[in-house]
């Protein structure tokens, strides 16, 4: 086969959330980029079936909800390049990056671009114990402005904060399935 006929790799995303902002998301970037998306627990999502994998997760409790699928899937997903989009009130910055640093071990974190994105938190949605942990939370909060949104919630989301993610895709692609360049 030619370069000029060199098939173009196969990508997915896969997600976990708990509450719709992270499917929203996925559900977007599969727009923007044809990929299919799938939630963990979906049997089409099965990393070995594709070249590279978009990852996405809500971060809850400081941790990436999709921590234990990964671990538990890292022989099917080592060899590919990944991206991973979390989803959280926090925006990016180093608290964001130390959270998902803290959900994975570190040979699997360093084979990922994470790219934060913000969400959205109704209280209404949640359960009583996490409306509860969320007030104790923003009394415990030094920073006024999250303390705000852990008391009320937050509405952040925003389709054109997955630029970065669609770019990605696009440079994995162009480059033939090569992991996206640091």
């Amino acid at each position: 086969m030619t370069s000029d006929q060199r098939r173009e790799p196969t990508g997915a995303i896969i997600y976990s959330g708990r509450y719709g902002s992270t499917a929203q998301y996925a559900s977007w970037i599969g727009e923007e980029t044809g990929l299919p998306s799938f939630p963990i627990d979906d049997p089409r999502a099965d990393p070995s079936r594709f070249d590279f994998v978009v990852l996405g997760s809500s971060v809850i409790f400081y941790r990436a909800t999709i921590r234990k699928w990964v671990k538990a899937n890292w022989p099917a997903l080592a060899g590919r390049p990944l991206v991973l989009f979390t989803v959280s009130g926090a925006g990016p910055g180093p608290k964001l990056e130390g959270w998902v640093a803290k959900s994975f071990p570190p040979e699997i974190h360093a084979r990922m671009e994470h790219v934060g994105l913000r969400g959205r938190l109704r209280h209404q949605d949640v359960s009583w114990w996490l409306r509860l942990m969320l007030r104790i939370g923003a009394l415990m909060n030094s920073d006024p402005d999250a303390s705000k949104d852990e008391k009320y919630g937050f509405d952040y989301m925003d389709r054109s904060t997955i630029a970065p993610i669609v770019g990605l895709v696009r440079s994995i692609r162009s480059s033939g399935g090569s992991p996206p360049a640091r």
